[in-house]
């Protein structure tokens, strides 16, 4: 629906994992009937919306279920109920046709591991996606190479992903994401395996990228710094659930219950630190993107 202001509408997603002679009966869990012994609910009733050019991070501990959650917005893992729509396009009704065509032209996934095919040069590997649309080879090649400039790694388009860094490796997965021109980016932990300089290198890549390109993007940690630099707005996840949502600066300084608490402590005593002085308030060090610009949150600002 054109005059929607939501790119994306996430509506009471449930995932729930069952053994193998385990029956799954959603309307238990809908009716909030206790966990069924042989399940794990992985994704419990989760809602949200983006709008076309938010920075949206999901954060939380190994088995909260973010990455679970993300991967059923594009049908990845089923979910077993609710509704995921993009530009009002209603993902869960797609049949295996469409959704292929969905997945290949309106969303696009970074993973943590860079899934580089070794037998293709740089520049094929960024122009796959492409292939599969169908693209001829001399646009593919040319659309490749113009991203593959924004990220800095033109002059290796003819070389091997095996003569590449770790951090040269994640940029290229990131090329390959954008040459798509997808309304939705999905990043699940692309720097997590990175050394902590590469990492940060690689998140001021992001936010130089998302300045110029204005993308709408999911990004998936369990690192708080990483979350509170790139995000918009940030949801801390916990056993399937949303426990908070809001802007970092709302999070950090105002903690739903004792687990969001823990998770934020040491970045609530640097704002702490940083509060009103004088009467003026000064500036926090945490730059999130806002409407695509770096913008300082200023300490007991109340965004």
């Amino acid at each position: 629906m054109a005059n929607d202001p939501y790119l994306l509408e996430v509506e009471n997603i449930w995932k729930v994992f069952a053994e193998k002679d385990s029956v799954l009966h959603m309307e238990d869990y809908l009716s909030g009937k206790d966990d069924v012994s042989g399940q794990v609910v992985a994704v419990r009733d989760v809602s949200f919306k983006l709008k076309q050019g938010e920075v949206y991070v999901i954060m939380g501990l190994s088995g909260s279920g973010k990455s679970t959650l993300i991967r059923c917005l594009l049908r990845l893992i089923e979910p077993d109920h609710g509704h995921v729509r993009v530009k009002g396009q209603d993902v869960m009704a797609m049949g295996l046709k469409e959704l292929t065509e969905f997945r290949r032209t309106q969303v696009a996934m970074v993973f943590q591991h860079y899934g580089l095919l070794p037998h293709r040069t740089i520049l094929e590997n960024v122009a796959f996606g492409l292939k599969l649309q169908g693209v001829k080879h001399k646009e593919r090649e040319k659309q490749a190479q113009e991203v593959l400039e924004k990220v800095g790694l033109l002059k290796w388009a003819r070389h091997y992903p095996e003569h590449l860094s770790g951090g040269m490796q994640q940029r290229v997965g990131i090329a390959r994401a954008l040459v798509q021109d997808a309304d939705l980016l999905l990043l699940d932990e692309p720097f997590s395996g990175l050394d902590p300089l590469i990492r940060g290198e690689m998140q001021d890549e992001l936010l130089r990228l998302q300045a110029e390109l204005q993308k709408t993007m999911i990004f998936v940690t369990h690192d708080l710094n990483e979350a509170l630099r790139l995000g918009n707005r940030m949801a801390v996840m916990k056993q399937g659930i949303f426990v908070q949502e809001g802007t970092p600066h709302d999070i950090v300084m105002n903690p739903a219950d004792e687990y969001v608490q823990r998770f934020v402590q040491n970045e609530r005593q640097v704002y702490l630190l940083t509060e009103t002085t004088e009467g003026k308030s000064k500036v926090s060090h945490v730059t999130p993107l806002i409407g695509g610009k770096k913008e300082k949150i200023a300490a007991g600002s109340g965004r």
